[in-house]
């Protein structure tokens, strides 16, 4: 692929993912604001480079609004502005293309995901008025109808989230890794039927790395409760079909929090001749496996998240409260308040 058509498809994968309604894109401000905090992280000088600085509203991203990226009157850049100083910055290293493509996937994630917080419509009596028999008559009728909707609302809210997360996390650790998650539909990597023998059916793998031959399981933990016997006889497979079809079974866990389920878990990955990392050997791991610049993209975006919020003691739950109008959602606690603009529903 010429240098030329690589950088078009690179500010492509930027710019934009989806299709019709749930399309995201980001504009050419938005594209320059994120190369240039992509600079600040990696001490990588503008004026070398040539790429026009851009005045910040901090130094942290996840501490700017995404009102800010959005107004788009601190950048005066075009398409052809931003894949030259895309080709600058990739000419300096290849390996800012997947440190920008990151960025740019988990910024588009949290413009989407505000977006649905903005649009996702309260639910109607049609869809949950008959579960109101479990607890009609234990309080007030209004009051069970509001917590009823309230309780569907955040059900409903929770499941996209998780769904956003799934498309993202995964695959920005696996490309972290050198590797991609691969679907069963085309995976090398093949089910063992009742008599030892791999089977027709591909095994989908989180990540699998061709360079290193190896195949990742991913984790953020492995504790007793997070997997039914079923599923977690399914887990233990992955690492003997792994290393059937001739690659090494990698167990990449995040949390070091310790469970039977874990040990069981590491010991059959490594009965493989695979490999196990928990914790900060996870980590350490990663960042080895990611080389100096996307290793910046680890420890800025996705370690300091996760321990930060792993670090909130949740076995005493705050009170909260949660209003709604029809210009914003409000969720306020004793020491803070998170607002939401909602938008025109979809």
């Amino acid at each position: 692929m010429s240098s030329r058509l690589f950088i078009q498809n690179l500010y492509l994968k930027c710019k934009t993912h989806g299709s019709g309604g749930a399309q995201v894109a980001i504009s050419d401000a938005e594209l320059h604001a994120l190369i240039s905090l992509s600079l600040h992280y990696l001490e990588w000088d503008h004026s070398i480079l040539g790429i026009p600085p851009i005045s910040m509203p901090d130094s942290d991203y996840f501490q700017f609004s995404l009102d800010w990226f959005q107004s788009a009157n601190y950048s005066s850049a075009d398409a052809k502005d931003v894949k030259i100083y895309l080709e600058k910055c990739f000419q300096k290293d290849n390996d800012f293309a997947l440190f920008i493509e990151n960025l740019s996937a988990l910024h588009r994630r949290r413009v989407k995901y505000r977006r649905i917080l903005g649009s996702q419509p309260l639910p109607t009596m049609d869809q949950i008025g008959p579960r109101s028999l479990l607890e009609f008559g234990a309080c007030d009728v209004k009051l069970q109808a509001n917590w009823m909707a309230w309780r569907k609302w955040i059900y409903d809210i929770d499941n996209r989230s998780a769904q956003e997360t799934g498309y993202l996390f995964e695959p920005l650790l696996a490309s972290c890794l050198g590797g991609e998650p691969i679907g069963a539909r085309n995976s090398p990597v093949r089910r063992i039927d009742e008599n030892g023998r791999p089977s027709s059916s591909g095994r989908q793998v989180d990540c699998l790395v061709p360079g290193s031959n190896k195949a990742y399981e991913l984790k953020l933990r492995v504790t007793i409760a997070a997997s039914g016997q079923g599923r977690f006889s399914e887990e233990l497979s992955f690492p003997v079909e792994a290393q059937a079809a001739g690659y090494t079974p990698v167990l990449l866990v995040l949390d070091p929090t310790g469970s039977d389920r874990l040990a069981d878990l590491a010991k059959r990955f490594r009965e493989c001749g695979g490999e196990v990392y928990i914790g900060d050997d996870a980590w350490r791991h990663m960042e080895e496996a990611a080389g100096e610049v996307v290793s910046v993209f680890v420890e800025r975006f996705i370690r300091p998240v996760i321990s930060s919020i792993e670090q909130i003691d949740i076995s005493s739950l705050s009170s909260l409260s949660l209003s709604w109008s029809g210009e914003f959602l409000e969720i306020r606690s004793n020491a803070s308040i998170y607002r939401v603009n909602r938008i025109e529903e979809c």
